[in-house]
């Protein structure tokens, strides 16, 4: 409940004698009832509802965060199932957050980012089969421009994105081709090819929502899958585990928290 505090500023009455310690506790109990009042929902009235609301803000996005990092940094390579535990657990807490944002009232690209983001974790369970994992992870990106294509907001400056997600899928896609050409892994050419320019495409319709978080999160992603084929297939890059992963789980994350965000004419998720 909001502080009687909180809309007038402190007086003490002539001649009230108050130690230090008391005039600090009255300092800290009308600036955190401001605090409360500036950064909580005012609808938020029960203690239940305090709850959910610092568990979905803070309490899951700081999880994910520290177990992901924890994966990245600290657990070794092998055994092999340790480390696919580790990598999977981020993910599901991350589909964690993303049910917790779901709004009462829930529209068809709300089920699309979800799908997208159960096809990406997937995609992470099996991409040691590189096909099989690249498949997922196609599918997912398929999800995602869906749930973008029904939150669109055009803008010339938008539309104008493909030009340098074009140049860069080229110069970067090329590269990558040559090298499965040159690695004789010909097979590989069309399901890769086919791969980036769904993700280019994912990335674009990202920018035409509108939202800085999904259009963040979805170039994070190109950069991330980039970085990764690039090490798989053209040459060797420093740090790429480190630098593929951060990439992909704040990808993964922007994208996801994109979900806070409303369509024009529609309310937004609480």
């Amino acid at each position: 409940m909001p502080s009687k505090l909180a809309g007038s500023p402190i007086r003490f009455g002539a001649g009230e004698k108050r130690s230090t310690f008391t005039h600090f506790l009255i300092f800290c109990s009308w600036t955190g009832s401001r605090l409360y009042n500036k950064f909580a929902p005012q609808s938020l009235t029960t203690e239940i509802e305090m709850e959910e609301f610092y568990v979905v803000k803070w309490g899951l996005p700081l999880l994910f965060a520290l177990t992901g990092l924890i994966y990245i940094f600290v657990i070794p390579m092998e055994p092999e199932g340790v480390k696919l535990t580790f990598k999977l657990i981020p993910m599901a807490l991350l589909m964690v957050y993303a049910w917790r944002l779901l709004p009462q009232q829930r529209q068809s690209w709300h089920w699309l980012m979800l799908a997208g983001l159960l096809f990406c974790a997937v995609g992470d369970g099996t991409i040691r089969w590189f096909v099989i994992g690249l498949s997922a992870f196609l599918i997912g990106h398929l999800f995602y421009l869906s749930a973008f294509c029904k939150r669109l907001r055009v803008t010339p400056l938008r539309v104008a994105a493909i030009i340098p997600i074009g140049i860069y899928a080229f110069l970067v896609g090329s590269q990558i081709i040559n090298a499965l050409y040159d690695k004789d892994e010909t097979a590989l050419v069309i399901p890769v090819l086919v791969y980036m320019i769904a993700i280019s495409v994912m990335a674009w319709t990202a920018i035409m929502t509108g939202s800085k978080s999904a259009a963040f999160g979805a170039l994070l992603f190109v950069i991330s899958d980039s970085i990764l084929s690039w090490n798989m297939f053209v040459g060797e890059i420093a740090y790429s585990h480190a630098l593929i992963m951060l990439t992909y789980y704040s990808a993964q994350f922007l994208i996801i928290s994109s979900m806070r965000e409303s369509v024009p004419g529609r309310p937004a998720p609480r």
